[in-house]
């Protein structure tokens, strides 16, 4: 949505929110907060007008779910929905695991999934649409029901790190998210591996079982395999493709693997 359709709205608002120069500002002075600290500030600005998205694929998520519960919890703050988007291509262990660690959070969640079953889908594009179009198939099951989720909505909380792919080094932690009308909060942006894995011991928080088998980063089941040790996380998702991003987190339009 565009910024002067939001200024409209906002004039409804209670207090105004940030523009995206604002953003840019807060993001500058938010960059040394820890992630907690960060959830706070989205929190306080935004309050039930922010969600945060989780995939039950990767550690990022729970971490942050696991954050927000706390300070819900602690500071009595506004309830806050989860979502998550369930593609119908996902690991039947991801859904299981999604069912049962949502029982350690007091946070609602809701599942969305696409306009088009999986059944629809191959009767109108084939059953090799991942394969042979995935771009196209991540824009039918995963961005547009994305835009879906977040309407309504003024903040968008995710977990991704500079560090996961090269398209996402400058990933700042707030900005203006242009495709989706959102304020876009990166808590765990500076973040490395290592800080997550320890999170996730300090709090004994449970992940997704095919992470111990291989998997590194976890996506649709068609899509994503296994990676070596020496691989890169994400050398497992589209495979052989070039493609590294399912067009959420595009960087320039373009959700192919970049050239470091």
């Amino acid at each position: 949505m565009p910024e002067a359709m939001r200024s409209e709205q906002r004039l409804n608002r209670s207090h105004t929110l940030p523009s995206s120069k604002e953003l840019a500002w807060e993001a500058k002075r938010l960059e040394s907060a820890q992630p907690e600290e960060i959830l706070k500030w989205g929190l306080a600005v935004y309050g039930e007008r922010l969600t945060l998205s989780v995939s039950f694929g990767g550690a990022e998520g729970m971490v942050l779910l696991d954050m927000l519960d706390r300070i819900i919890s602690d500071a009595g703050a506004p309830d806050i929905r989860v979502f998550t988007l369930d593609t119908g291509f996902l690991f039947e262990e991801t859904v299981r695991y999604r069912e049962e660690v949502m029982q350690r959070y007091d946070l609602q969640l809701e599942v969305i999934r696409p306009w088009l079953t999986v059944a629809e889908q191959v009767a109108l594009y084939g059953d090799q649409l991942y394969s042979c179009k995935p771009n196209i198939c991540c824009q039918i099951r995963k961005v547009e029901p994305q835009e879906r989720a977040l309407r309504g909505y003024d903040a968008w909380v995710t977990g991704i790190r500079r560090d996961q792919t090269p398209q996402r080094t400058d990933t700042p932690v707030v900005r203006w998210e242009e495709r989706f009308g959102v304020a876009k909060i990166a808590p765990l942006a500076a973040w490395d591996t290592a800080r997550v894995e320890e999170y996730v011991r300090e709090r004994d928080i449970p992940l997704n079982p095919l992470l111990s088998k291989g998997y590194r980063s976890i996506g649709c089941e068609p899509c994503t395999r296994p990676v070596a040790p020496e691989e890169d996380p994400r050398a497992g998702r589209w495979s052989g493709t070039g493609k590294t991003e399912c067009g959420l987190h595009w960087v320039g339009g373009q959700p192919v693997r970049a050239v470091s």
